[in-house]
């Protein structure tokens, strides 16, 4: 027997339950969305409420949520608290949405948990007035499930999309509330305009928790002020006066110190968190930094990142999802690129650009002399950027999380990080 046989299993039953139809999913319906919540409440209910005493954290935002999620997760088990936390999507292995302390959750207890579940969800798809919960509720209830079996005293919560009809904001009590930065993406589903996008994501923000955000538009300070207001809920604002895009690491400041973490233990877990897929320098010579970026302002994030460092040569292997926006990315990042590998992600439940339509869209931002390539394996084009690129050049894979997760398997097998329970 394979030694993740039985996490395999339970991978597999969770996916298959995609064949079957849901009343209502949010990632394509936003009509009469309350339905979520009232699913996501339903099953945990079923379970007896395995999110009551649990101290939350929750974080949303349009790019940033991921890394003060888990900035925020290392300063807590630098100060030594039981720390648990939830992000999606993961980069090689499903288990990487959950951890606590220092370590995801074993294969085996995810396992022994699904196996758990299952009765429930049956009876939710058989009796529940909403039908079977989807796969990302489930996954959050798998995470709920193991927090209140470790123990955990807090637990640091990434919404999954949007915010207030988002399942994770099924919690009641959260201690703190946060939101990122705010900026265009998922559109279709949050609405077009900033201010929509804005007063979905401050739909975490409830009364008795205390609400944090960064310098964000006037229009969009005054939504998260209203809203506060109308809660009796304090907002913090930081401000964006300090040099670029430490804004993260002091949200997390700002909110671990306000809880009482000492400043020694937030420094020690500002300098341990890393994040997969995130501007990940994963190689040298040639460097390779994997880059999950892909909205605007992550990829605006990513410009910056890449005029720090010294190279030659960039190579670009560029894959983006089909319900983004191409352009707003591409007039980004296409005119750093000497040579560009247009390709696809191979996430079977997400559909993705064409590279034939990305390579036409770009034509009018390739910089001078620059080649290009397409090639529906992204395995072959990493190897041809790999063959081609010398020491002193960079191999930048963005444009798609999925992308730079399936490609990161390169250095870190799906089987390293499932018996490490780490990613690096």
């Amino acid at each position: 027997m394979n030694k993740f046989e039985k996490y395999h299993k339970a991978i597999n039953f969770l996916e298959g339950l995609n064949n079957l139809p849901l009343q209502g999913d949010y990632m394509i319906d936003k009509h009469h969305a309350d339905v979520y919540l009232k699913r996501m409440r339903y099953f945990l209910e079923l379970l007896g409420n395995p999110d009551e005493k649990i101290k939350f954290i929750h974080i949303t935002g349009t790019s940033g949520k991921g890394t003060v999620t888990n900035t925020i997760h290392e300063i807590l088990n630098a100060a030594g608290k039981n720390v648990g936390s939830f992000t999606s999507p993961s980069a090689s292995t499903s288990l990487e949405k959950i951890k606590v302390k220092d370590k995801y959750i074993a294969p085996d207890e995810l396992a022994v948990i699904v196996d758990y579940l299952k009765p429930f969800i049956d009876k939710a798809y058989i009796e529940g007035p909403y039908g079977r919960p989807s796969y990302f509720e489930i996954f959050l209830a798998i995470a709920l499930v193991y927090f209140k079996r470790q123990k955990c005293e807090w637990v640091v919560l990434e919404v999954g999309l949007g915010g207030r009809y988002d399942a994770t904001n099924v919690i009641k009590r959260p201690v703190i509330t946060a939101i990122t930065n705010i900026d265009y993406d998922h559109t279709e589903l949050l609405g077009k305009t900033l201010k929509k996008i804005g007063f979905d994501k401050a739909g975490i923000i409830k009364k008795g928790s205390i609400a944090f955000t960064t310098e964000q538009r006037p229009s969009i300070l005054k939504i998260f002020s209203e809203i506060s207001k109308k809660k009796g809920v304090e907002l913090n604002v930081l401000s964006k006066e300090n040099s670029y895009r430490k804004y993260n690491a002091e949200l997390a400041t700002a909110i671990t110190g306000r809880i009482g973490i000492q400043d020694k233990y937030i420094i020690q877990g500002i300098n341990s968190a890393r994040l997969v897929c995130r501007f990940e320098l994963i190689q040298d010579k040639p460097m390779v930094v994997l880059d999950g970026a892909h909205n605007r302002s992550k990829i605006n994030t990513t410009i910056y990142n890449l005029k720090q460092l010294s190279f030659k040569k960039l190579y670009l292997i560029i894959g983006v999802a089909d319900n983004k926006d191409h352009i707003s990315i591409l007039e980004q990042i296409i005119p750093e690129a000497d040579h560009i590998f247009f390709t696809r992600f191979q996430n079977k439940e997400r559909k993705c650009a064409h590279p034939k339509e990305l390579l036409e869209k770009s034509k009018a931002y390739f910089k001078k002399g620059v080649e290009t390539e397409i090639y529906l394996d992204p395995e072959d084009a990493l190897s041809k950027a790999l063959r081609l690129a010398k020491t002193n050049d960079l191999i930048l894979v963005a444009g798609s999380f999925f992308l730079a997760g399936e490609l990161r398997k390169r250095w870190y097998s799906e089987n390293a990080v499932l018996q490490k329970r780490k990613s690096f």
